[in-house]
């Protein structure tokens, strides 16, 4: 039987869901940079299925950071292969700063609570250890950085870098270090989690190139700039304004009157806020959605807004 990458979609999110997630509308209506949100306790994540990882482009690997770093979230690429050839099993690999890894793996990872253990990294595969418990182990074994360095058949530099978390083992190194102190010190790698330090990704230059073809986009930057506005391109949503000192986050889509399929993409946009517990809304220049369930402004509407205090009574 043929899989088609609709299928692994979709399976990807029957399994978050068999896991207790919360996941959102796979997100089709439009080229998006992820195909769906899921969420569980405090673990928010935007999934992109992607069956060669050397097909995902610099400019949607940076935008697909920029909504996760502005929403708080991970992101995790599902793939099978890099440049044609099978990526390895219970492996994590990286694709412009964005983990990858493939379906097997994270069936393994949601279903049984197993993560991997190895990462790929240039040159070869390493694994992330436990450094103070490396030291701690050796000192009480009684050996010198210079014995067990000989032990495992490493220099007494390269043995200092992984006690002081400067440098990653290989495969075959982290075995002999585990086989040599007794203790496990290899540390699994949670793809599931946001990062502790994410890397600024703002894509400034689309931005204003964006801003500057869409007028209603512009109205909005301008009116709320101070507010921390980011514009998105590849997504069901076009914006996503955040105010730490309310609490609120707002994720927006502009609607034309040309626009074909708004009712699939607002639906998607709904879904997607709910699970990011974010508050929707639609800019239009006339043409609204058939349903309700999100608030809906005209561009003339909003040029009235005097201060985001009005626009988030439009929630209330």
């Amino acid at each position: 039987m043929i899989h088609t990458e609709g299928d692994e979609v979709r399976a990807a999110g029957t399994l978050l869901r068999k896991a207790g997630f919360a996941v959102s509308q796979t997100c089709w209506s439009r080229p998006s940079c992820f195909d769906f949100a899921a969420r569980k306790n405090g673990n928010l994540i935007f999934i992109k299925v992607q069956p060669d990882i050397d097909n995902l482009s610099p400019n949607d690997s940076a935008e697909l950071r920029s909504i996760s770093k502005s929403i708080s979230a991970a992101s995790l690429l599902i793939s099978e292969n890099a440049r044609e050839k099978p990526l390895e099993e219970d492996t994590v690999y990286t694709r412009y700063n964005v983990s990858a890894i493939t379906a097997r793996t994270f069936e393994n990872i949601v279903s049984n609570n197993t993560n991997p253990l190895i990462q790929a990294g240039p040159g070869g595969y390493y694994v992330k250890i436990d450094g103070t418990a490396i030291r701690r182990r050796r000192q009480q074994l009684g050996l010198s950085i210079g014995k067990m360095a000989e032990m495992i058949g490493t220099s007494r530099r390269t043995l200092y870098g992984y006690e002081r978390g400067m440098a990653k083992p290989s495969v075959t190194a982290a075995y002999k270090l585990i086989c040599t102190l007794g203790i496990p010190v290899a540390r699994s790698v949670n793809v599931l989690e946001k990062p502790a330090k994410q890397r600024e990704c703002l894509l400034l230059t689309t931005a204003k190139r964006v801003i500057a073809k869409n007028k209603l986009l512009m109205k909005i930057f301008t009116k709320f700039d101070q507010q921390g506005i980011m514009t998105v391109r590849r997504a069901p949503f076009d914006f996503i304004i955040n105010v730490p000192e309310n609490n609120t986050r707002i994720i927006g889509g502009i609607a034309d009157s040309k626009e074909r399929h708004l009712d699939r993409r607002v639906d998607e946009i709904l879904s997607v806020t709910k699970i990011v517990q974010a508050h929707p809304i639609l800019i239009t220049d006339g043409q609204e959605p058939s349903h309700k369930d999100i608030s809906c402004i005209h561009s003339k509407d909003l040029s009235k807004l005097k201060s985001f205090e009005e626009l988030i009574s439009n929630f209330t």
